[in-house]
């Protein structure tokens, strides 16, 4: 079998795309699709045509037709299986059959049919490979680009370091002789001096003498009623120059803290305040169900997107707890879609809410104590767009009042989950100062390096389900308080799973377990 061409023409005899696949002049192939409609008759059944030197093979598509021009020898089973591959690739790449449609799309048939007829004989291919084959995708591609953002993401970073560190040294060179410190902690400026002190090895901010610096960062500002802002570090202290530190890491330091970063000093540990880390978890069994929420809301109302991912990790500490089954409950969902591994029993998952190895005789395999990822079990995922679902709503107010803007943010939550560690980021204009936050339901901190105004909420629960924040700033348009990050996490899920039993194989009392029940922000916006 040899086809000359494939080609889409019009039934008027007008060629949209021709592609061919042997040597031959474009005169030649002109003349015979030149000659094709005046060949086709009108009231026949079959699909060919055949002329002293070479056979049409066509179907119509429409008000199109698909032809192949192949020589006489070919086999016509052949040619039709061919037309009748290509006949069902052209749909796919054109999404209108028409002369508009294929013009468009010209290129990327061209590619399909290539990938169809090589040197004028058909390939092994089905449609599902042609389009993988045309879409090219390469994983080192992939690579370089992800390398190239980080280059570019690293050196946007190094030129917002750069501007800091200018616009810190401007403002030393106008300060002068006076010294002192700027404080951007809750909307205060501060100077204080510290005892002088000399450091034998020269380091400090003066060869015979220097001075130490009060920084007062104060993490977060509690609302006005009555009680004390918190301090997300110890009370401050004046502080000279210490031995063991060079003058640049001071510097760098100073610098970090000057920025709105918080910074731990080495200290010695007191009685009685040190920190202990969280010990390792002893249960012989430990299973842990997690869902990422990725949820993008709309400024104005409604939802532009809500997806929930869970999963079910299994750890196990000694291997001879391996040969077990584990029994779960759902809570019934009809919207969570769940995905079990491969090596998992279907059946059983499906009949009796079981988790258990296809290969009974086989343990599941055990991992170190620190290792938090533990074996998978089960996957599920959840999609929506009713807003009812979403657990907590931000309503964002900007309004220019002369030269300020007026930002009034709220919060609503959800009665569904009682949410920990919320932080809602409000990003703001370039600022010199801190905003002036008139009221606030929970703490705020500015972060001065990335402008951003983070809004904290310990927990919320039944008793404060909504809330709200007041800021002023200097006049901004009011795009620049989009979009808004929000962080939180829950200790209920979606897909209310529980584990009810461990089933031990071997027989025998139920192995002790203990299990983990966790809800975290992935990507949460409003946009």
């Amino acid at each position: 079998m040899v086809v000359l061409g494939a080609s889409i023409i019009s039934k008027s005899g007008k060629v949209l795309v021709s592609r061919q696949f042997v040597d031959m002049t474009c005169i030649r192939i002109e003349g015979f699709l030149a000659a094709f409609p005046k060949l086709v008759g009108t009231g026949k059944q079959h699909t060919y045509v055949e002329t002293e030197n070479v056979r049409y093979v066509y179907q119509p598509i429409e008000a199109l037709y698909l032809l192949l021009v192949t020589n006489k020898q070919s086999n016509i089973l052949e040619d039709l299986e061919t037309l009748r591959l290509l006949s069902k690739l052209v749909p796919e790449y054109s999404y209108s059959l028409d002369e508009e449609g294929i013009g468009k799309t010209a290129f990327e048939l061209i590619f399909a049919f290539d990938e169809v007829i090589c040197l004028g004989h058909k390939e092994n291919v089905t449609v599902a490979q042609v389009k993988q084959y045309c879409e090219m995708e390469s994983h080192e591609e992939k690579l370089h680009k992800l390398v190239l953002q980080s280059k570019i993401n690293e050196t946007k970073d190094v030129m917002k370091r750069k501007a800091s560190e200018i616009e810190k040294s401007k403002i030393d060179k106008n300060r002068g002789d006076k010294g002192g410190f700027m404080s951007m902690g809750s909307g205060r400026i501060e100077t204080s001096f510290s005892d002088m002190s000399i450091s034998s090895s020269g380091s400090g901010f003066g060869s015979g003498s220097g001075f130490g610096l009060t920084i007062d960062v104060d993490s977060f500002s509690t609302k006005a009623k009555g009680h004390q802002p918190s301090s997300a570090t110890a009370p401050p202290k004046g502080f000279g120059m210490q031995l063991g530190k060079s003058q640049k890491t001071n510097q760098f330091l100073e610098s970090l803290k000057a920025e709105g970063e918080l910074i731990v000093e080495d200290v010695q540990p007191k009685a009685g305040h040190s920190r202990v880390a969280a010990p390792p978890p002893t249960d012989p069994i430990t299973l842990i169900a997690e869902e990422k929420l990725n949820v993008t809301l709309k400024r104005d109302g409604g939802i532009s997107n809500f997806d929930v991912q869970g999963t079910l990790s299994l750890q196990i500490l000694n291997q001879e707890d391996g040969l077990i089954q584990v029994q779960i409950e759902t809570g019934g969902n009809p919207g969570i879609l769940f995905k079990m591994h491969p090596n998992m029993n279907k059946e059983l998952f499906s009949n009796e809410n079981i988790l258990g190895l296809k290969d009974p005789n086989r343990p599941f395999p055990t991992g170190p104590v620190g290792d938090a990822a533990g074996v998978g079990l089960l996957k599920w995922r959840m999609q929506s767009a009713d807003e009812s679902m979403v657990p907590l709503n931000i309503n964002c107010w900007p309004s220019v009042s002369g030269n300020e803007t007026y930002v009034s943010t709220e919060y609503e939550a959800s009665v569904m989950f009682d949410l920990r560690n919320v932080v809602i980021s409000v990003p703001l204009p370039a600022l010199r100062e801190a905003p002036n936050v008139r009221q606030i339901d929970g703490e705020w901190r500015y972060d001065s390096r990335n402008s951003i105004l983070e809004w904290s909420i310990l927990l919320i629960d039944n008793s404060n389900r909504s809330g709200s924040m007041e800021f002023v700033v200097p006049s901004a348009d009011s795009s620049v308080f989009f979009p808004i990050s929000v962080r939180f996490s829950a200790a209920s899920t979606y897909s209310d799973l529980k584990v009810v039993n461990i089933i031990p194989l071997r027989g025998g009392a139920s192995p002790k377990f203990s299990q983990t029940t966790n809800l975290i922000t992935e990507n949460y916006q409003v946009v």
